[in-house]
């Protein structure tokens, strides 16, 4: 505890030898926010609400909020910290970025009752589709993805400033005791704002290669939360410090999964046939849809049926082709009840996001990984190959054209629908690698940031 402060009496020698630390008031001589109403001369002309804090040597000063955080002008005991406060998760736009926050979110809950998460996530129906059965509260941010384009770029601009006062207002509002950015375009404003404000800050990472928008604001954050220890070579040196390997957070209900029967029953499947899954993460990947309905006729899947996530936008036509090469397989276009999904899967043939390699891994399902082939940096490809080089999956390259690709598949699905031995073994290595406890340990190095 900090001594209560009292006023020193002043003498020559003092006003004369140490003239501002005699009469520094005690929020100023220990950094923290200022008390309601506080000026200082230094401050007239500022922004309003804003005030500046005194800068170390060397360092520029930067602008805090004037408001006190919870509990007064002095800091908190760390084992109340989190307690009746607000922690901000900011991204979304495809399920690889919310799950993760998701899973934290519930373990902050589970450890302090008083925890309110907020998710500023897009305005993406995917979003909405993943966030409301979680009951989890949430704010729409009016950004738009960046495009190269004049008309784009003036587009990212003027959402960017509408986002920017949103989240500002937030902030000023809440006063939130962290904010976690969860990758991607829609994390970067609240991060930096937050950051600006001495709101302390990390970043979740799941990728091997950092995205722009975390190469980014690593430079703003106190944490960098990895899934894979390979995340150490593309980062800069002066951030390597930063990075903590803790695995991809996953939901509770993936670390405990239901009986095969009953999550059989619920996804309409029998449970006594081997399950082939396949699947494009949360909005579906048309070229793996495409490539698996050209492999699968060619297939003899005696003992075997099929559970295709082909994503909103195309379950409709993908459940059309089955119905016309006669094959019965189960097609729907999303569930966020990934836990009976992999309680039922033998086998899986899906995109490398972050996400669903930590989901594979920590529930042991072997597959066959296609990397999205468009992103600039390639970083599901690298999430791949992590996998494949621990014998947990097996990498091929999605060369963008069905029969390509299905040539490519056919002699790797014949192989591992007939070998159950090998299944098994790539089952206990991506068990090898999985962290099921990442939320856990996400959420404790959180409340040590507070």
């Amino acid at each position: 505890m900090l001594r209560s402060w009292k006023p020193r009496p002043m003498t020559l020698g003092a006003m004369r030898d140490e003239p501002r630390t005699a009469t520094r008031a005690p929020w100023q001589r220990l950094k923290v926010s200022r008390p309601p109403g506080y000026r200082d001369r230094g401050a007239c002309g500022r922004r309003r609400g804003m005030v500046r804090g005194r800068a170390r040597p060397g360092e520029r000063s930067r602008p805090v909020c004037a408001a006190p955080r919870a509990g007064g002008f002095f800091p908190t005991p760390r084992s109340v910290m989190l307690t009746n406060q607000t922690v901000v998760f900011a991204g979304g736009g495809t399920g690889g970025h919310l799950f993760p926050g998701i899973a934290v979110a519930e373990a902050l809950r589970a450890a302090h009752a008083d925890i309110k998460p907020l998710f500023l996530c897009t305005t993406r129906e995917i979003d909405r589709l993943i966030l409301e059965p979680t009951g989890l509260a949430f704010m729409e941010q009016p950004i738009v993805p960046p495009q190269r384009s004049i008309g784009g770029l003036l587009r990212f601009w003027r959402s960017w400033r509408g986002t920017r006062e949103m989240v500002k207002r937030m902030l000023d509002e809440r006063r939130p005791a962290v904010v976690v950015g969860l990758g991607g375009y829609a994390a970067g404003v609240a991060v930096k704002l937050a950051a600006e404000r001495r709101i302390p800050t990390a970043i979740i990472n799941p990728d091997v290669i950092p995205g722009r928008a975390n190469r980014y604001l690593m430079r703003h954050v106190a944490k960098v939360f990895c899934q894979f220890p390979q995340t150490s070579r593309y980062v800069s040196a002066g951030y390597g410090a930063k990075l903590v390997v803790t695995g991809c957070p996953i939901r509770r209900e993936l670390r405990h999964l239901p009986e095969r029967s009953v999550a059989a029953a619920a996804l309409g499947l029998e449970s006594h046939l081997l399950t082939l899954v396949i699947t494009g993460a949360s909005q579906g990947a048309q070229t793996v849809n495409e490539a698996m309905l050209a492999v699968l006729p060619r297939l003899k899947l005696q003992g075997w049926q099929v559970l295709h996530l082909a994503g909103r936008d195309h379950a409709a036509a993908v459940s059309r082709e089955y119905h016309r090469l006669g094959i019965g397989a189960r097609v729907i276009d999303f569930t966020p009840r990934m836990e009976q999904v992999w309680a039922v899967a033998d086998l899986a043939v899906c995109r490398a996001g972050a996400s669903t390699c930590a989901e594979l891994t920590a529930c042991g399902v072997p597959a066959i990984l296609m990397p999205y082939p468009y992103h600039r940096d390639m970083h599901q490809r690298a999430n791949a190959l992590a996998l494949a080089e621990a014998g947990a999956a097996i990498h091929v390259e999605d060369m963008k054209d069905a029969q390509r690709n299905a040539a490519a598949l056919h002699p790797l699905l014949e192989s591992l629908l007939r070998d159950a031995g090998r299944r098994e073994a790539m089952a206990k290595a991506a068990r090898a690698m999985g962290h099921p406890d990442a939320a856990d340990r996400v959420a404790e190095a959180l409340g040590s940031l507070a």
